[in-house]
């Protein structure tokens, strides 16, 4: 059969030559022609234990793809299996893992649908999508049976999307002969269990994924396999109105509640305001400075929807002077697009949801996400477009807007997640602890006030820069920072080349110029400003806001903070301090973010 390993393959020599010529090149800086070390080390443990089933957690980008075809190319030398199924969550996603395998040897059909019968016997597999398997298990499941089959599912946390596709995979596959489950981020906002996942209860009780090889974002940033990443947050003030004709504003990043952030969100993202022009303009001018070191770097907007797209795509145009690629899910070119921006070397793409997970661009380097979706696992796949690296010195720099949220899950790139299936019943009395955990997503995803959700619209909005997030700690300028002056070029001009340690001593040396500058510009204080209500609101503000980014670097809660500012300066509360001692308290801070944290 075209394209498969020697039966007489030996098992102990290194897989990597077996592969094709133009595996390799696929490589990141650093790595070919041998397999990471990662790659290596899961290898020989799935090889020492051959098990049934196994779950490799790995970052975006560490290369799970070249993983997952080693095995594959391993186990049909061995004769362990003779068939290969590649699960996908979307129909590009098939066809990227069939043009890999396809330069690893091993022919997949990506063009398979479930109860179509045979294939060429020119293909040693098939890949399909999760939806495709939910059509049909029953065909699937036979196709399983009647070869020895090794099922390979790609970002398998996708099984749990709907209880059918759930149920779809566990029937179909079942019958395999091994399957090899492989995700990025495994962990979800439901309850729903992936199908041939371990889950064991942990300290607290309560089951979570075991995984069997697990390469995370830190590791992988170690060892230079995904590049650091610059988060850019952009705050402003948003005005929109309700269905009763009521007229908000409020400030974007400012503490609010769950409906205010939601609608100042939207607000910001709304293309015909002046938020988002002025953070692509950002964008691009960051993305200029990349391409001065890189030169076929690229960059990708994540939008909510089509029309915001479109939109996008046109204001890009008239920044840029150059038309932007537009990826819409349900248009049939749409994977040619992706495969066509991924080898030139034209600036921007825009996307909905398909280029947010799995889909490889190396060169994608600046990434601006624009869209609602807030969610730890939607954000993981999304930062992790921009993450591959191809050679040693390159950072990849994200824009977002300044929502408590998103800051966290920016905060907590490093941090390793398993999939929690919930809390555990601990007495008789807590027999409807499941209908009340889901009662309370229900009301969590609810309005705590239906109007504003009912009826909207976005009046104006402005953009300022609030602050750089760049391995766990933060930069920024004090007071208001207006996009396109010299105080944000600080942040971004720099260099697209640089290690990491680099980055970070240019951004505390940067921060550390302009606020000893601030300082000696700063006017001696009079009475006269000190009791002046808006100097004394910018001040405050100010330092709510430091001590909000505080919090997303240690997890400090904002009262602890607040009160440690006290002791170290002096004074009452900040309802109370004058602009003096809030003066202090947000230099002290500021003292306080330029410190690695231990």
């Amino acid at each position: 059969m075209s394209g498969r390993p020697p039966a007489d393959h030996p098992a102990h020599l290194d897989l990597t030559p077996a592969l094709s010529p133009a595996w390799p090149d696929r490589a990141a800086w650093g790595t070919a022609p041998l397999l990471r070390a990662w790659q290596t080390a899961a290898l020989q443990r799935y090889l020492e234990a051959s098990p049934r089933d196994f779950l490799t957690v790995a970052t975006p980008g560490a290369g799970k793809t070249t993983f997952a075809l080693t095995v594959a190319a391993e186990l049909l030398g061995r004769r362990i299996v003779d068939r290969i199924t590649i699960v996908a969550p979307t129909d590009h996603l098939k066809t990227q893992w069939a043009e890999a395998a396809a330069r690893a040897g091993i022919p997949i059909d990506p063009t398979y649908s479930a109860g179509a019968g045979k294939i060429s016997k020119d293909f040693v597999g098939i890949a399909v999508t999760y939806a495709g398997v939910a059509v049909n298990p029953l065909a699937m499941r036979i196709r399983t049976e009647r070869f020895k089959t090794l099922v390979i599912l790609d970002e398998v946390h996708h099984a749990g999307d709907a209880l059918s596709w759930g149920e779809g995979v566990r029937e179909a596959f079942d019958p395999a002969t091994r399957r090899l489950a492989l995700t990025g981020t495994p962990f979800r906002s439901d309850v729903n269990p992936i199908p041939f996942v371990t889950y064991a209860p942990g300290d607290d009780g309560i089951p979570r994924s075991v995984a069997d090889h697990t390469y995370g974002y830190a590791q992988a940033l170690a060892d230079h396999v995904v590049r650091p990443v610059m988060f850019l947050a952009y705050s402003g003030e948003m005005q929109w109105r309700t269905r009763a004709g009521d007229e908000i504003a409020a400030r974007l990043g400012e503490p609010l509640t769950k409906d205010l952030t939601a609608q100042a969100l939207r607000t910001a993202l709304d293309p015909q305001g002046s938020w988002m022009p002025a953070v692509l303009a950002a964008a691009d001018r960051r993305l200029a400075e990349v391409r001065r070191h890189v030169p076929d770097a690229g960059g990708m907007v994540i939008a909510s929807d089509q029309d915001s797209a479109r939109a996008y795509a046109k204001l890009l145009k008239a920044i840029t002077g150059e038309p932007a690629t537009v990826v819409l899910s349900d248009e049939k070119g749409a994977s040619k697009k992706i495969s066509a921006f991924s080898a030139g070397d034209s600036r921007w793409m825009v996307a909905v949801r398909m280029v947010s997970e799995g889909v490889d661009v190396p060169r994608l380097a600046v990434g601006v996400y624009a869209t609602v979706t807030s969610t730890p696992l939607f954000f993981a796949q999304a930062v992790g477009r921009f993450v591959r690296a191809r050679r040693r010195g390159e950072t990849a720099s994200v824009f977002l807007p300044s929502v408590p949220s998103l800051l966290g899950f920016a905060s907590e790139m490093e941090v390793e997640r398993d999939h929690v299936l919930g809390r555990r019943i601990t007495d008789e009395d807590d027999i409807f602890a499941a209908e009340n955990d889901l009662l309370a997503q229900a009301n969590a995803g609810e309005s705590a006030s239906g109007e504003l959700e009912m009826a909207f619209e976005a009046l104006g909005s402005e953009a300022t820069f609030d602050h750089v997030l760049f391995d766990g700690a933060t930069f920024g300028h004090a007071g208001e920072v207006h996009v396109g002056s010299e105080e944000e070029m600080d942040f971004l001009g720099i260099p697209g080349l640089l290690e990491p340690d680099q980055v970070r001593e240019l951004l505390h040396t940067r921060q550390s110029e302009r606020a000893r500058k601030q300082k000696r510009d700063r006017p001696e204080p009079t009475v006269a400003e000190l009791t002046t209500h808006e100097q004394l609101a910018v001040l405050r503000r100010e330092l709510n806001g430091l001590v909000a980014a505080w919090n997303h670097r240690t997890g400090q809660p904002h009262g602890v903070t607040h009160a440690a500012l006290r002791k170290e300066c002096g004074g009452p509360a900040a309802a109370v301090a004058t602009a003096e001692q809030l003066h202090a308290r947000v230099d002290k801070i500021r003292e306080w973010a330029i410190k690695p944290t231990a």
